[in-house]
């Protein structure tokens, strides 16, 4: 772990415990990872504004790798985030909130949807001193969500997935998703297609701001 400050870990796990969920299990073993295609795909609606106001969320972090090593410490870390995030904030959608389709932002008032559940879980775990490039953003579809945004971790045991519909983290194949588009691992502000062409319209906005128990 190199590239972490195992303090900053250490310290972050610790300071988030009491509301994570220390005893989940570590995933299986070993897991594959998401492979990313050589297509380059159209940035989300409401991405490049993001940027553009939180510039120092795209940028790469010097030196980082796209995958980290999940240890036991880094595990709790990211149980921790997620569900101190998944329940600091609550549902609702852009249009209701901010009065236009598709505004992705960090949230200051506790409310928000997929994406900012997904841009917050990053900030935190940035914070904590995990690269950029093992931190990516990515839209997913599935029949119950529609388009919907996730972040993605890179780890020795394959992708993991930070998802406000679901507490659980999950790695990749078992969320359930038809993965889209995701940021490329060497420049946060490019985005690149996964696996076949999607048929489904990529101008819409990202939606799922739905979480169990809100």
């Amino acid at each position: 772990m190199g590239w972490v400050h195992g303090i900053a870990v250490t310290t972050m796990a610790a300071f988030l415990g009491a509301c994570a969920s220390t005893h989940v299990a570590m995933p299986p073993a070993q897991s594959t990872a998401l492979t990313d295609t050589n297509r380059t795909a159209f940035e989300p609606a409401g991405f490049t504004s993001f940027c553009e106001r939180f510039s120092d969320q795209c940028r790469p972090t010097p030196g980082g790798s796209s995958t980290i090593q999940l240890t036991p410490q880094t595990w709790i870390l990211l149980n921790a985030v997620n569900e101190k995030v998944n329940g600091a904030i609550w549902p609702e959608d852009d249009l209701k909130h901010y009065g236009r389709a598709e505004y992705w932002t960090i949230p200051t008032d506790g409310y928000g949807d997929c994406e900012d559940y997904a841009l917050t879980k990053r900030r935190d775990l940035l914070q904590a001193g995990l690269p950029s490039e093992a931190l990516r953003l990515a839209v997913v579809y599935s029949e119950a969500a529609g388009r919907h945004a996730v972040l993605t971790v890179g780890t020795d045991k394959g992708d993991m997935v930070l998802d406000n519909m679901v507490g659980q983290i999950k790695t990749w194949r078992d969320s359930g998703y038809v993965w889209i588009e995701r940021q490329d691992a060497a420049n946060p502000m490019r985005w690149v297609a996964l696996g076949p062409s999607y048929s489904g319209d990529q101008t819409t906005a990202v939606g799922g701001s739905n979480i169990p128990g809100h």
